[in-house]
């Protein structure tokens, strides 16, 4: 084990990350560092040594740890990093806020976030990820986010610096989001609140949402999110060139592709990182062989076999 620099916060060396995914499964990182506030995290960066490589974890809902875990130092933000401020029609929240909870919380203050409402994750990876569904991005509400580099330099970034596509950003290695600016629509509370619960009431008739999962598996061939509306067209969504090879509800140990929903990935028990990432990979052979499409992971693998 290395020294590590002192921190105020707390450095858990040997930590399983499973019970810190949505999948609950993968091995252990080298060590956990949860800091008490941005200087801590600044500080501790700064100090580490260059050749030790950091991993920003959110809440684990977009994510596969292998069963061999990380050799690194995951960063993992907790209560400090999860305030959520409204002014006018801009909420100021922290990375480690949960995207639901800003949905609602600028939903009471009359600014409408609503399609944060039933994505899973926390803030610094919707920014990262730029999430969205619906046909709205995290990009089209994102003012600038604050983020700490691996050298433990505190950065502004701007929709420039990001250059946000479909399901990802140009977001600098080893950078850590700290805190977003959104600025979304005026709207009226009640209005917004029902929405969210339309939303909400549709995701759980067609989502897995009781099962373990990690929202969806594969990103859209098509190159957007669906939109919700009537007139939405399914031949290059991830689902519909799923379930044409044959693969809605395929297995693989304790991996299943959902019944109730192919892009869905759920862990029906005792699944390992092993037979998930593999059932993925046999899912993505199968498109391949029937369509010619090379589905690409929405889910992010990170770790050793």
């Amino acid at each position: 084990m290395t020294d590590l620099p002192k921190v105020r916060g707390r450095i858990t060396p040997a930590r399983v990350l499973s019970d810190l995914t949505w999948l609950r499964v993968g091995g252990p990182a080298d060590y956990l560092f949860q800091p008490a506030d941005v200087e801590d995290l600044s500080e501790f960066l700064k100090a580490l040594d260059p050749s030790i490589h950091i991993f920003p974890m959110g809440v684990g809902s977009n994510l596969i740890v292998r069963d061999g875990g990380l050799r690194v130092v995951v960063v993992r933000m907790g209560r400090g990093f999860n305030g959520i401020e409204v002014a006018g029609n801009r909420v100021t929240v922290g990375g480690a806020a949960l995207d639901s909870h800003v949905a609602r919380k600028a939903a009471d203050a009359g600014v409408d976030l609503t399609f944060l409402r039933t994505i899973p994750g926390s803030i610094g990876g919707a920014v990262r990820m730029n999430a969205g569904c619906y046909g709205s991005y995290t990009a089209d509400v994102f003012v600038e986010a604050t983020a700490v580099l691996r050298s433990g330099e505190i950065v502004t970034l701007s929709v420039d610096d990001l250059k946000f596509q479909y399901r990802q950003t140009e977001l600098p290695e080893g950078a850590v989001i700290v805190s977003a600016v959104l600025e979304g629509p005026s709207g009226d509370p009640a209005t917004l609140h029902a929405r969210m619960e339309e939303q909400l009431a549709k995701r759980d008739a067609s989502q897995p949402t009781k099962d373990r999962s990690a929202g969806s598996t594969f990103r859209n061939p098509a190159g957007f999110s669906s939109t919700g509306q009537a007139d939405d067209v399914h031949d290059l969504k991830a689902w519909k060139v799923i379930d044409d090879a044959g693969m809605r509800g395929a297995r693989r140990g304790g991996a299943q592709m959902s019944e109730m929903h192919s892009n869905f990935m759920i862990n029906t028990g005792d699944a390992t990182a092993a037979d998930l990432e593999g059932l993925g990979e046999d899912v993505r052979k199968k498109v391949y062989d029937s369509s010619g499409i090379t589905l690409e992971w929405e889910i992010m693998r990170v770790g050793e076999p």
